[in-house]
């Protein structure tokens, strides 16, 4: 594009309603410059759409997609998340370069048929079967190109089996050498990101692959670097033992002892949680990604999200595992798990008394924060990373304009999604 793209659908989402005669010109650098009406009179009409901004999942692994339909046979009638570790590492095993990429393609291709729009992608599997050099890394990027997704490449640190232990089988292939190593590479993949969709940031995968003080030493880098910094913590309860055992103190709190936490900090799940440690994590504006149908899926548990709630923490949503991809389902099952929890409907809510306003704003701005991007408004200085909605998508039907957001969230999903847009540049996903 040389000259700004002006687009005017029937109905645009402002950030608390869905508004009339709304234009968003789209500049040539891939952001929003201006939000308004009669920016020009020869708008590109999108008639009988509803245009919003792209959500953002804050976690995946994009390589397991290539678990959907496995693991789910227990032959002694229970399963846990570390047997489902075992059928990952099977995975693992057998991938291939051409395997990994196409994998990755497909899951990411998903997500943007799904309305997503950026994906941090929290990415370990460095390495072929020859466990040398980082050859996945640059798969991964070329794979969110291909299928027109942003992407923060949470680039992960994992350096041991367990707390203690050595790696070991398809472990090798997520290691990292040392912390020299990781900037070092680090540093190349700089080199190589295209900034109007990609970037970066780090990730330290759990106290289990990752010593505490080379947790600390990844933190302090990554201030410096200002990148955002995240973590899977206390996921399973055998995490916690195993840190209590060797420090004396659980994950989240040996964490907060040893790291100063601010908005740049992620904790992904906290399933297992300490209120004492919830709080401190809270009151020093770290953000919780909370990746529901995984956690479901795996028996994870249940995060106190009513805590969260009450001390207005940052909450933003992920897909993980990517056994499901359809993001109004994560939203959804937010608020389902926590009603089934509590026997209550309405956990969580807006100052309205309203579901949808809030859950969308953890699918698309908290997610924005928790990502350090600025995407999930459609405000001038964003990026013009847009979904645009069918109006006429059966599955909408009945839809007023003050019903329209909380029809798709909770009886909708990606049927429903006509068109993408991730910089500017469109998708369509159903006429």
């Amino acid at each position: 594009m040389s000259t700004p793209q002006i687009i005017e659908a029937d109905l645009t989402w402002t950030g608390e309603s869905f508004e009339h005669g709304v234009q968003i010109a789209i500049e040539p650098d891939g952001c929003i410059g201006r939000v308004g009406r009669e920016l020009r009179s020869a708008a590109r009409k999108l008639p009988n759409r509803a245009v919003l901004p792209g959500m953002i999942n804050a976690h995946s692994h994009a390589f397991q997609r290539g678990l959907r339909g496995h693991g789910e046979r227990f032959s002694q009638r229970a399963g846990s998340f570390w047997s489902w570790r075992e059928t990952m590492y099977e995975l693992v095993q057998r991938m291939d370069a051409d395997t990994f990429y196409r994998l990755s393609r497909q899951a990411f291709g998903e997500m943007l048929a799904a309305g997503v729009t950026t994906v941090g992608e929290f990415h370990y599997f460095h390495h072929d079967a020859s466990c040398d050099g980082y050859g996945f890394d640059e798969i991964v990027l070329r794979a969110a190109a291909d299928a027109g997704v942003r992407i923060v490449l949470l680039n992960a640190y994992y350096n041991r089996g367990g707390i203690d232990q050595p790696l070991a089988q398809g472990q090798l292939r997520f290691r990292c050498g040392s912390v020299d190593e990781y900037w070092q590479q680090m540093d190349r993949l700089g080199d190589i990101v295209d900034p109007p969709t990609q970037s970066l940031g780090v990730a330290a995968h759990s106290i289990r692959a990752v010593s505490i003080d080379d947790i600390v030493a990844l933190d302090d880098e990554a201030s410096r670097r200002d990148l955002v910094f995240h973590m899977h913590i206390e996921e399973q309860s055998k995490e916690i033992d195993d840190c209590v055992a060797a420090h004396g103190l659980r994950p989240m709190a040996l964490i907060h002892d040893r790291l100063s936490i601010n908005p740049r900090f992620t904790a992904v799940h906290c399933t297992q949680t300490a209120a004492a440690d919830m709080q401190a994590l809270l009151e020093a504006k770290g953000n919780v990604c909370i990746c529901p149908l995984t956690e479901a899926n795996l028996g994870d548990g249940i995060p106190d999200l009513r805590r969260i709630l009450h001390s207005d923490g940052c909450i933003c949503l992920g897909t993980d595992s990517n056994a499901r991809i359809c993001f109004t389902e994560e939203m959804r099952w937010l608020e389902y798990v926590q009603r089934l929890a509590t026997r209550s409907r309405g956990v969580c809510v807006d100052e309205s008394g309203g579901c949808a306003r809030k859950l969308w704003r953890i699918a698309t701005i908290n997610g924005a924060r928790a990502l350090g991007i600025r995407a999930g408004r459609i405000e001038p200085g964003y990026a013009a990373d847009l979904v645009a909605l069918d109006l006429h998508a059966p599955t909408l039907a009945g839809w007023t304009e003050d019903t329209l957001l909380d029809a798709f969230i909770f009886g909708s999903g990606s049927e429903a999604i006509a068109a993408t847009c991730v910089a500017g540049q469109w998708t369509e996903h159903r006429l």
